[in-house]
C-alpha cells in the first residue's frame, strides 16, 4: 500500500464519521444531556455499522474498479450526484437534522441499531470513499482490500475519539444545542463540494482516456 492510498483511505473514513448528520448530532446531544460516557457508548455501538457499510462500500469500489475504468467513472458520477442532492436538501432545510435516535434505549444499543439500519449509510460511504480513494483506483485489488479496510477501521476509531473529545467541551455543547440549523447547512455545503469533486474527477478521467 502506498502512502497516498493509506492517507486517502484514512481521510475518507474519518470524514465519513465526522461529517455531521443524525448520528453525529445524536452524539453531541447525548454528551450535552448525559455526559461523555453516553456519547462513548453510542459511538461504540455505531462503529459496528461503520464497519459494515465501510466494508460493503470498499468491496463495491474494488469490484467496479476490476471491471474497468468506465464503470468506475460512472460510479463516481452517480456518487457525486447523490452527494450534491443531499447537500442541496441540507441547504434548503428549515430545521436541524433530527437527533431523536436514542429514544428509550441504552446508548450502546441505540448506536448499534442506528448504525446498522441507517439507509443512507451505504451510498454515503461509497460516495466518500470514491471521492478520496478514486485517484488510486489502479491500486485497488481484492488482495489489497483487507489492508485498506484495516486502515479505514483505524480512521473510524480516530474520528470517534475526536468526536467524543470535542462533544464534552462546554462551548461546543452550547453551540450544537442552539445552532443545529447552521451545522446542517454547513453539512450541505460540504456535501455539494465533495459531490462536485467526484463528478469532476470522473469527467476528467473519461476525457483522458477518450
Amino acid at each position: 500500500m502506498t502512502f497516498g492510498l493509506f492517507f486517502a483511505t484514512l481521510a475518507a473514513a474519518m470524514i465519513y464519521v465526522l461529517t455531521p448528520g443524525p448520528a453525529f448530532l445524536a452524539i453531541f446531544a447525548l454528551a450535552a444531556r448525559e455526559g461523555r460516557m453516553s456519547g462513548t457508548w453510542f459511538v461504540t455501538g455505531h462503529l459496528v455499522g461503520d464497519l459494515l457499510w465501510g466494508t460493503l462500500a470498499l468491496a463495491a469500489i474494488v469490484g467496479v474498479n476490476q471491471m474497468g475504468p468506465l464503470l468506475f467513472e460512472i460510479l463516481g458520477l452517480a456518487c457525486g450526484a447523490y452527494l450534491i442532492v443531499l447537500g442541496i436538501r441540507a441547504l434548503m432545510a428549515r430545521e436541524a437534522a433530527g437527533t431523536a435516535v436514542v429514544g428509550g434505549r441504552h446508548p450502546l444499543l441505540a448506536g448499534l441499531v442506528f448504525g446498522v439500519t441507517n439507509p443512507k449509510a451505504y451510498p454515503v460511504s461509497v460516495a466518500m470513499f470514491t471521492v478520496l480513494v478514486g485517484h488510486y483506483s489502479g491500486l485497488l485489488t481484492w488482495d489489497l482490500a483487507p489492508q485498506v479496510m484495516l486502515v479505514a477501521f483505524l480512521g473510524f476509531i480516530l474520528a470517534d475519539v475526536i468526536l467524543i473529545a470535542v462533544a464534552g467541551l462546554p462551548a461546543v455543547r452550547r453551540f450544537f444545542m442552539t445552532h443545529g440549523l447552521i451545522v446542517t447547512r454547513f453539512v450541505g455545503v460540504t456535501f455539494v463540494l465533495f459531490g462536485a469533486k467526484s463528478v469532476a474527477d470522473a469527467v476528467q478521467s473519461y476525457r483522458q482516456r477518450a
